[in-house]
């Protein structure tokens, strides 16, 4: 099974191929991307795992951990930004690093880690539900930013 890593600095150019090779949303233009990364690699409550092969990231996900309140003061994750190269994909690099995110959620002690998918593909489903995530358990909903 392939490794999962924490992502650093330097792979923010991989990061951004790989989003331009994935069926995700499109990317932040390379200068704001610099300046994204690096915040997002500063703060608290945020990290990117990422697995690579052939000497590049070919998976990632990011975890973001919120402090709280209810649940006894237990955290609540959030995993989001999942992406998996084509070309990878069924090869245990995304379960790779959905399973390092997971592990550090519970390590911080978070009660829940909640996950949201727009994906229409079945297979996208099937894999999160192997990963141990539960439909049904909650209603999403979602608000978009009103047209400027």
């Amino acid at each position: 099974m392939p490794n999962a890593r924490l992502a650093v600095a330097a792979d923010l150019d991989a990061l951004l191929a790989l989003f331009a090779a994935s069926d995700v949303s499109r990317s932040a233009e390379p200068e704001r991307a610099e300046r994204i990364w690096a915040e997002m690699l500063a703060r608290k409550g945020l990290a990117v795992f990422v697995s690579d092969a052939e000497s590049r990231i070919v998976a990632t996900c990011m975890l973001i951990t919120a402090p709280n309140l209810l649940r006894g003061g237990r955290q609540f994750g959030i995993v989001e930004n999942v992406a998996t190269h084509p070309d990878f994909q069924g090869r245990g690099h995304g379960r790779a690093v959905i399973d390092a995110a997971l592990a550090e959620a519970w390590k911080q002690d978070c009660h829940q880690v909640l996950l949201q998918s727009g994906r229409a593909d079945p297979n996208v489903h099937r894999f999160y539900e192997n990963c141990g995530f539960v439909p049904g358990l909650r209603t999403a909903y979602c608000a978009r930013r009103p047209a400027d």
